[in-house]
């Protein structure tokens, strides 16, 4: 599986755009490239074909693309459109009905598909919908301190080599989009507004996770936060659970990672809530940061969507939010001769936006609300618990569905 996610946050609305290849090359049942968009109001339509061959990417730079459809019926104008793979923005335009193309600085697409929330991945499996992107975006940084730094993995250093299931990171952190959506015949134009991107690659997602992301804070130009934690594979049959959060303001990257002497806490809900703390005390700037995600669980329940998996292919696997109310705040610490402790007032002093991008991962995020309260009630406090990641308080809205430390890394059975 590889797939790409990228996001773009308009004052009046947030897009998202997953692309996606699973099994390619191969003989398998579940071989197939999609894309899937998110719309206003959780909105969703999805695009798929399981001729894998129509998928193409490079390499060592981001360029990538799929022609579901040409324009022309000969078949040999359409060899040879297939056979360059990439195509200039004017003759992708002339010559592709429907598909998608990323060039390092120009999105692409054309989507002739269907609503995802019901029905297959398939043609014809919903009812029919198409969306039009044409944008062009202009990087402010990737996973590091600014455009012209060195850029760090996400994951940490060992995610470079073939150790960790599945493997993430993020490419932009924060960057501006210049352009044009058409959702649904509904048209909008958009001049520097702000842009995310990352791609996931490895057998399959995890089994659980969460993920926040930020990057249109009001009153600031330049300030992008991400996270994520969750459970990932490791050698020997083993997994590991543990969490990030990465700030990137004004030039200046701050990481709290458990793999760089650092350390993370969370505590997410079921659904409705994310609170995330980091510290890291090393290097030139000891720093501690909090943020915040919430939405009402009953006004705001999020969209469902679809993941790739290992054994199932492309499924309903996670949901999200793009409009949790988000508050951020980071502080400079200093050694006081015992302990580190804040200096006041904070670098960021609690940042807010009503545009956070939120997301819980695996079977939990497939429940409603009135699931969670049927299987709490039904099976109890201690089944539950082991059920759902990684347990299920009594109250659903209210209690943590998961609160853990992360100060390294923690290994336990693979079950």
């Amino acid at each position: 599986m590889e797939g790409w996610y990228y996001r773009l946050t308009l004052p009046e609305a947030s897009f998202a755009f997953i692309l996606s290849v699973e099994d390619p090359g191969t003989q398998s049942d579940l071989k197939l490239a999609c894309i899937q968009v998110v719309g206003p109001e959780d909105t969703y339509l999805v695009q798929a074909d399981k001729d894998d061959t129509k998928f193409w990417a490079f390499q060592h730079q981001q360029a990538l693309g799929c022609t579901f459809e040409y324009c022309s019926s000969e078949e040999h104008v359409k060899k040879e459109l297939r056979r360059r793979s990439a195509l200039s923005p004017e003759e992708w335009r002339e010559n592709v009905q429907s598909g998608f193309q990323v060039l390092p600085y120009h999105w692409l697409g054309r989507v002739n598909g269907h609503d995802g929330s019901k029905g297959g991945v398939l043609p014809g499996e919903g009812v029919p919908g198409t969306c039009e992107f044409d944008f062009t975006v202009r990087p402010i940084c990737g996973w590091g301190s600014g455009e012209e730094a060195k850029q760090k993995s996400t994951g940490g250093w060992l995610a470079s080599c073939n150790v960790f299931e599945p493997h993430w990171q993020v490419t932009l952190a924060d960057a501006r989009a210049t352009g044009f959506v058409v959702w649904n015949k509904t048209r909008y134009d958009f001049e520097d507004q702000p842009f995310y991107a990352e791609k996931n690659w490895g057998a399959a997602l995890p089994s659980k996770w969460y993920w926040t992301q930020c990057n249109s804070f009001h009153g600031y130009d330049q300030l992008s936060a991400t996270s994520g934690g969750g459970v990932r594979k490791v050698p020997f049959g083993q997994s590991e659970s543990l969490g990030m959060i990465g700030i990137h303001h004004d030039g200046k990257f701050y990481e709290a990672v458990p793999w760089a002497n650092g350390f993370m806490d969370w505590n997410v809900s079921t659904w409705g809530y994310w609170n995330l703390t980091g510290r890291s005390t090393i290097g030139d700037t000891p720093f501690d940061v909090e943020v915040t995600y919430e939405c009402d669980p009953e006004r705001f329940p999020g969209l469902v969507f679809r993941a790739p998996t290992p054994d199932e292919g492309m499924v309903y696997f996670c949901r999200d939010t793009f409009e949790a109310n988000v508050t951020l705040s980071l502080w400079h610490l200093e050694w006081d001769g015992t302990q580190f402790v804040r200096v006041y007032p904070p670098v960021i002093d609690q940042a807010q936006s009503n545009q956070g991008g939120a997301e819980i991962g695996g079977k939990i995020s497939l429940l409603s609300l009135q699931n969670w309260r049927t299987m709490v009630e039904s099976l109890g406090q201690e089944i539950a618990t082991e059920t759902c990641y990684p347990c299920i308080a009594a109250n659903p809205i209210q209690d943590p569905v998961c609160e853990r430390k992360s100060m390294g890394n923690v290994s336990q059975k693979d079950t």
